[in-house]
């Protein structure tokens, strides 16, 4: 094969104060049996010892760009938009990968021109780096565009690998001063940003989202970060989700009540994991309330997060137990 049409993949890292993650981080790409990548470092300003760390990597495929801070959002589209790879992977920097990732993903959109977003499987680590036996298994084939908008199965940010030719077709260019400035995330977001493009993607472009099915990503869990706070996390989905509700009034009508209920489920069994005791049952009777499709078309899942929301209300020393049994029985969690 020419080495000039070995596909270069462009690894877009945003960072912001993450001097304990990041070296982890870039070595995972580092790692990758495929080497023909660039790695774009967004120091979205950064003001501890992020900075520091970076500068202890010698290699020429990586690159540092500066800005003031705008965001996770602005940090990717920084990245993105000095991309020259054709594909796009994206990782946080919290986060890290398997080292035959980027080679799968590759491959897979190498042989399949029709795939614009290919995503994989994600297990979830703490705070150390440890596996903690869960992960993200989410549908991997047939996704419809009811199934990103109401069940995101990319998962998180740093499992997608993107064609750059389809971040280009949906970006548009900023306002007033940032009226030259190519915007593929909304900037305007703070969190669910990813939701809102692959919502934007699917109902606006006849790309198709398809995933492998190893695990190549390790997804980082911690309680301190955006993702900790639930009413936070659930007003910011209603937001990001409504930004494209003008331009498909037809296709919202049809199915927002059943992707706000698995919101509510989903952020039902994020309250499980946390110490709050009534919040999930909350949560989890407001998704059937909201729509009870969510029973019949997941009748397992919504029935195992239902009864680990009353359970929850044990004492937590039985709660503790009931979970051990479970998990003996069970083997490993997935989590979709």
């Amino acid at each position: 094969m020419n080495i000039n049409s070995i596909p270069v993949v462009s690894v877009v890292i945003p960072m912001f104060n993450v001097g304990k993650y990041i070296e982890q981080s870039i070595r995972s790409v580092l790692a990758q049996t495929y080497h023909h990548f660039e790695i774009i470092l967004v120091d979205d300003g950064c003001s501890d010892d992020t900075l520091a760390k970076v500068c202890r990597f010698d290699d020429p495929r990586i690159r540092l760009i500066q800005q003031t801070n705008r965001g996770l959002s602005g940090a990717r589209n920084t990245g993105i938009d000095a991309a020259r790879g054709i594909y796009i992977a994206l990782l946080d920097a919290d986060d890290f990968w398997a080292p035959e990732k980027l080679a799968k993903h590759v491959q897979h959109l190498t042989t399949n021109p029709k795939v614009g977003v290919s995503y994989c499987p994600s297990l979830f680590v703490d705070e150390e780096g440890k596996l903690l036996g869960i992960g993200q298994y989410p549908k991997l084939q047939n996704i419809t565009r009811q199934h990103i908008f109401c069940r995101n199965p990319v998962g998180n940010g740093s499992a997608p690998v993107i064609r750059k030719s389809l971040l280009n077709e949906v970006s548009c260019f900023g306002e007033h001063a940032d009226k030259y400035r190519k915007m593929y995330f909304n900037e305007n977001l703070r969190q669910s940003e990813d939701i809102e493009l692959w919502t934007r993607i699917a109902i606006s472009t006849d790309w198709a989202f398809e995933g492998i099915a190893e695990p190549l990503t390790y997804y980082r869990v911690n309680d301190t970060g955006l993702s900790a706070n639930l009413s936070k996390q659930f007003a910011s989905w209603q937001k990001a989700v409504g930004l494209n509700h003008d331009k498909h009034p037809v296709f919202f009508k049809q199915y927002y009540n059943l992707a706000k209920a698995y919101q509510l489920r989903y952020l039902a069994r994020r309250a499980v994991q946390s110490s709050s005791k009534f919040s999930a049952m909350q949560l989890i009777f407001k998704a059937l309330w909201c729509d009870i499709r969510i029973l019949f078309q997941e009748p397992s899942r919504t029935l195992i997060t239902l009864c680990s929301a009353f359970l929850k209300l044990l004492p937590l020393k039985i709660y503790v137990r009931i979970e051990q049994l479970a998990m003996e029985c069970l083997g490993q969690k997935k989590i979709s």
